[in-house]
């Protein structure tokens, strides 16, 4: 019994993983040969040591095509929305998909799919 709560104890001083940055929406509009992305976040931003720091875009296969960093917490702007210009994003592809990071959870588990128009 002393073996289990002291495990118990253990267990419960660990620090809690906070919420994944979620993808409320996602757009993405041709912009001559590249494609403009347009993302809106939500995370549970505590301040500079703890903030949703970026966003990818990948092709269906898991490639990066696109790279959005977040150079400072949004505490006070939730959800927040942030574009990307310049994606190049092979001809003939008809979807892309949408990976947020966190500054300490890492790149979420949830993708968010767009259908290009």
């Amino acid at each position: 019994m002393k073996h289990c709560l002291s495990i118990l104890f253990c267990v419960a001083t660990l620090p809690a993983l906070a919420d994944e940055p979620r993808i409320e929406a996602a757009s993405a509009s041709a912009s001559g040969d590249s494609w403009t992305i347009r993302v809106t976040l939500s995370h549970p931003d505590t301040g500079w040591d703890h903030y949703a720091d970026g966003w990818r875009v990948l092709d269906m296969e898991g490639r990066e095509l696109g790279l959005r960093i977040l150079a400072h917490p949004h505490e006070q702007e939730q959800p927040f929305t942030r574009s990307l210009s310049g994606v190049q994003i092979p001809k003939g592809t008809n979807q892309v998909q949408i990976q947020a990071h966190c500054l300490i959870d890492g790149w979420g588990t949830t993708l968010t799919t767009i259908t290009l128009p």
